[in-house]
C-alpha cells in the first residue's frame, strides 16, 4: 500500500469543487482513500483522522492532495487523474470554451451588469468587502457565505438601508426571486404568497408544504438566520416586508424565522400591521405554532383546503434505549425538532436527547455544507446507531437546486443496516431535480418512516421514544 501527500502552494479551489474532485479521485482504479482539500485547520484535522501526515508548514493558502493506493495502484496515473479532475472543474466553472473571461472581482462583474442581484459566496472573512461593493454599486445582494462577524452584518445592513437596497444574508441559504431560485432552492410554481425568511430550511419547509397543497410562491426573500436577533434588529426583514407589500402579485406575506429576539419580533409585528398586504407570522419559539401548523394557517387565510401530509413506509419497533438522536442538515428543522420534543417530553429532552445541526458554522468552516456533502453526518449516524442508549433516530433530507444530487444514494444503504427506528423528514417538491417520490421510496425501502412534514416526523419520533421507555 502506498500513501502520498503533497502540498500545492498557492493553488485554490472552493470546497464544493474540491469535494467533487475528491469523489472523482476516489473512484479511480487502485485508490483506497483520497482527499483533495485546502489546508484549513478543520481539513487538516480530517486528513489526520484519515491517517494522512500533513506537512507542518501547510497553510490555508495551500491545496493538499492526499491519496492512499492499493497494491499495484499507479501513483502517476492517480495524480494525472487529480490534475484532470481539477482542469474539468475549472472549465465547467468558467463556462467551457467561452471567449470572454469571467470577471475576477465583484466590481468587475458589476461593471458588466449594473443593477443585478449579486450573490456573494466566498470565505466569510472576505464576504463583507464584496457585499459592500455590490450595495454601493446599487445592487441587492445575497450573501451565501457563513462565518461573517455579526458587527459586519450590522454595518452592511445599515449601508443597505441608507442606499435603499436589500441584503439577503449573511448565511442566506435560500431565496426565490420571481420564480428563480438562488442557493438551496426548491422548484415551485409562482403564486400568491411572498415569504420573508430568517431561516433557510424553514423557508424550504413552507415551500414544500405549500407546493403539496397546490399553492405557489412569487418571491422568497431570505434575510439570514441572525436578522431577527437583538444585534441585527430585523433590518433586512423590514426592508423585505416593504418590497413584498409593494408587489401587486403578492396576496399574503409570510415571515418565517428561527426563535427571534422578543423585542425584534414585536417590532416586526408592529411594522407588518402598518402594511396594506396581510402578513402571517411563523416565528418559531416556545408555545408558538410549528411550521406545519403555520402552513395550515396560511392555507386557511387563502381559503384553500388543508391536505393530508404524506407519510410513506414504516419503521422498526423500538427495542431498547431511551434517547432520541436528531441528526439534521437544516438548522431551522433542528430548532423546530428540539422545541417540539422539549414540549412533548418535558425537561428530559434538554439533557437526554440531542438535536445536532450539521449546517452550523462550527461544522462548515473549511468544508461543504452537509446538504452537499453528507460525510460528517453519516459518520455520526453510524455512531448513534451503534449506541445502546439510542432509542430512535430522527433525520432530515432537503431537496432542491444546490443540494446533493442524490441524497438517498448514500443515506439509504446506511439506514438499511440500522436496527433502530428511523424517522425521516424529506423536505422537497414534486419538481425538485432529485425526484421527491424516488427519494422518499428509497428511504422507505431502507426501513425508514418518511414524512413531508418535519413537525409530524418529530411527533412520530417522540411517540416511538415514549413507547421504548414504557
Amino acid at each position: 500500500m502506498t500513501t502520498h501527500v503533497e502540498l500545492r502552494r498557492g493553488a485554490y479551489a472552493d470546497s464544493v469543487t474540491l469535494l467533487q474532485v475528491s469523489r472523482t479521485v476516489q473512484g479511480l482504479p487502485g485508490v483506497s482513500a483520497a482527499q483533495v482539500a485546502m489546508a484549513t485547520p478543520l481539513n487538516v484535522e480530517v486528513l489526520l483522522g484519515m491517517g494522512f501526515e500533513v506537512p507542518e508548514e501547510a497553510t490555508t493558502n495551500d491545496m493538499v492532495v492526499a491519496v492512499r493506493l492499493d497494491e499495484g495502484g499507479s501513483l502517476d496515473d492517480v495524480l494525472a487523474g487529480v490534475d484532470a479532475a481539477l482542469r474539468d472543474s475549472t472549465r465547467r466553472r468558467e463556462g467551457g470554451s467561452s471567449e470572454v473571461a469571467p470577471p475576477r472581482t465583484t466590481a468587475a462583474a458589476l461593471r458588466r451588469a449594473p443593477g443585478s442581484v449579486v450573490v456573494v459566496s466566498v470565505p466569510g472573512e472576505n464576504a463583507f468587502v464584496e457585499a459592500v461593493d455590490a450595495v454601493e454599486a446599487g445592487s441587492d445582494v445575497l450573501v451565501f457565505s457563513d462565518n461573517v462577524p455579526v458587527a459586519q452584518e450590522v454595518r452592511l445592513k445599515e449601508l443597505a438601508t441608507e442606499r435603499g437596497r436589500l441584503v439577503m444574508g449573511p448565511d442566506c441559504g435560500t431565496a426565490v426571486l420571481g420564480g428563480v431560485g438562488l442557493g438551496f432552492a426548491n422548484v415551485v410554481s409562482p403564486g400568491p404568497v411572498g415569504l420573508v425568511a430568517a431561516s433557510g430550511t424553514g423557508c424550504q419547509q413552507l415551500l414544500a408544504l405549500l407546493d403539496h397543497a397546490g399553492v405557489g410562491v412569487t418571491h422568497a426573500l431570505g434575510v439570514g438566520g441572525r436578522d431577527l436577533s437583538a444585534e441585527v434588529g430585523g433590518r433586512s426583514t423590514l426592508t423585505a416586508l416593504d418590497r413584498l407589500d409593494a408587489d401587486d402579485d403578492v396576496e399574503l406575506v409570510v415571515v418565517v424565522s428561527k426563535p427571534p429576539a422578543p423585542e425584534v419580533a414585536a417590532a416586526v409585528e408592529q411594522h407588518a400591521a402598518s402594511l396594506s398586504t396581510p402578513v402571517e407570522l411563523a416565528l418559531l419559539g416556545a408555545g408558538q405554532p410549528d411550521l406545519t401548523e403555520a402552513a395550515e394557517r396560511i392555507l386557511a387565510r387563502l381559503g384553500r383546503e388543508v391536505p393530508q401530509w404524506p407519510v410513506t413506509g414504516s419503521t422498526a419497533a423500538p427495542s431498547g434505549g431511551h434517547r432520541l438522536r436528531g441528526l439534521f442538515v437544516g438548522g431551522t428543522l433542528a430548532s423546530e425538532a428540539k422545541l417540539l420534543a422539549t414540549s412533548l417530553l418535558g425537561g428530559a429532552a434538554e439533557g437526554d436527547h440531542t438535536f445536532t445541526d450539521f449546517g452550523d458554522d462550527a461544522y462548515t468552516t473549511g468544508r461543504a455544507h452537509p446538504m452537499i456533502d453528507p460525510t460528517l453526518r453519516l459518520e455520526h449516524l453510524a455512531q448513534a446507531a451503534a449506541d445502546p442508549d439510542t432509542a430512535v433516530l430522527l433525520l432530515d433530507v432537503v431537496l432542491g437546486h444546490g443540494a446533493e444530487a442524490d441524497p438517498a444514494a448514500q443515506l439509504a444503504p446506511a439506514l438499511a443496516g440500522v436496527d433502530k427506528p428511523v424517522v425521516v423528514a424529506v423536505v422537497g417538491t414534486a419538481s425538485d431535480p432529485q425526484g421527491l417520490e424516488r427519494t422518499v421510496d428509497a428511504l422507505a425501502a431502507a426501513g425508514a418512516e418518511v414524512h413531508l412534514s418535519n413537525a409530524r416526523a418529530v411527533r412520530r419520533a417522540v411517540e416511538l421514544v415514549q413507547e421504548a421507555t414504557r
